[in-house]
């Protein structure tokens, strides 16, 4: 399977009302919702969060669960603890995969990365959700995790080939809750995420990454 659905990563996000008026007013909400999610995001250095990557389809239905980090510019670490150990880097130059135990570990120049997990990084980044998924409205046949999340739905721009659509959870704080990734081929990815620090330290040796002794680099696409 390739990455794109094998995970995440970042793009995008959120979600956050408790009551919606006529379609002119919601129109108008989500402008105000995507803006603060931007200027949220944007101010942030780094982020810490827990994460519980959900994937249904192909016959398959997968949990994993682990620990995210993102530190500007482009560098992201994903940890996974459950079922098994994986590791998923990026030292903003190139994205690294590797499972402890396996003699080869993947690597893939970053402006390069197809991998779904990739547009996360964008959140630290200078994040514009009305230019990254186009027709961005509120997704009111979508039942939020919290009773005053908002939930958003808009076709991403330059994956629209893997993705059909990309569901956000925002919260009334403006932080990312849930991200739904709608495949052309019927399967979703969904990332939930809980314990969130911002601009918590975090030193670049986090996303650096060693290949350990050997281990045999294989460089080129990130599938699974």
């Amino acid at each position: 399977m390739k990455a794109s659905f094998a995970f995440v990563s970042l793009t995008l996000v959120f979600a956050a009302f408790s009551a919606f008026g006529a379609a002119s007013g919601a129109s108008a909400d989500v402008r105000g919702i995507a803006q603060a999610v931007d200027d949220h995001y944007n101010r942030l250095r780094s982020l810490q969060a827990e994460f519980t990557e959900l994937y249904r389809g192909n016959g398959m239905d997968r949990s994993e669960s682990g620990t995210v980090w993102l530190k500007k510019p482009r560098k992201m670490r994903w940890e996974y603890r459950s079922p098994k150990e994986k590791l998923f880097l990026s030292d903003g130059q190139n994205a690294w995969f590797y499972v402890p135990g396996e003699r080869q570990v993947r690597k893939e120049p970053f402006k390069k990365l197809e991998d779904l997990r990739s547009p996360l990084g964008l959140l630290l980044g200078r994040t514009k959700l009305e230019k990254e998924l186009r027709g961005l409205s509120v997704a009111l046949d979508v039942a939020p995790l919290a009773p005053r999340d908002v939930v958003l739905r808009g076709v991403p721009r330059g994956i629209e080939d893997r993705v059909r659509a990309i569901l956000l959870e925002v919260t009334p704080e403006d932080r990312i809750a849930r991200i739904i990734l709608e495949g052309v081929d019927d399967a979703t990815t969904e990332y939930r995420f809980s314990d969130e620090q911002e601009n918590v330290p975090l030193a670049n040796q986090r996303f650096e990454f060693e290949p350990p002794a050997g281990v045999e680099t294989i460089e080129g696409d990130l599938g699974q």
